[in-house]
């Protein structure tokens, strides 16, 4: 069983999360909704989770393909429903860089394989949001 621990840092919204090993975040509301912007919205920290967990799959996949890769940049985006509480994501995108002299096809399946089968958190996502992902590899 996962645990985690929220504690109220502030009189407002922010709250700073710690794992089981003592590891953190830190998490607040809009100032909308009595927050500071202190740290990432709990949605936000979602689509931070689902690109962290995913760039762990690739990199796995290609370090077993013999890829070197040298970096790895995903910027994730999402939609989510409008005028709707929950507002829960209807949209999500994954746009990999892959920085080195990557096999396009190597690199095509490594993220196929991460966001359709491997990754818990895009398969969670995708229970509500249909997620799709692209990519391009830097030389």
């Amino acid at each position: 069983m996962v645990k985690i621990e929220l504690n109220r840092i502030n009189d407002g919204c922010a709250m700073e999360a710690v794992n089981e090993s003592g590891k953190k975040i830190l998490l607040d509301g809009s100032p909308a909704d009595g927050g500071h912007d202190l740290g990432m919205r709990p949605m936000q920290t979602l689509l931070a989770a689902m690109g962290a967990c995913s760039a762990i799959d690739v990199i796995t996949i290609l370090r077993k393909q013999r890829e070197v890769l040298k970096d790895i940049k995903i910027t994730v985006t999402g939609e989510r429903q409008k005028d709707s509480t929950p507002s829960l994501y209807t949209e999500v995108h994954a746009h990999y860089k892959l920085f080195g002299n990557i096999n396009p096809d190597k690199a095509k399946k490594a993220i196929d394989l991460s966001v359709g089968k491997y990754c818990s958190v895009a398969k969670t996502l995708e229970k509500t949001a249909r997620v799709t992902h692209s990519f391009e590899i830097i030389n």
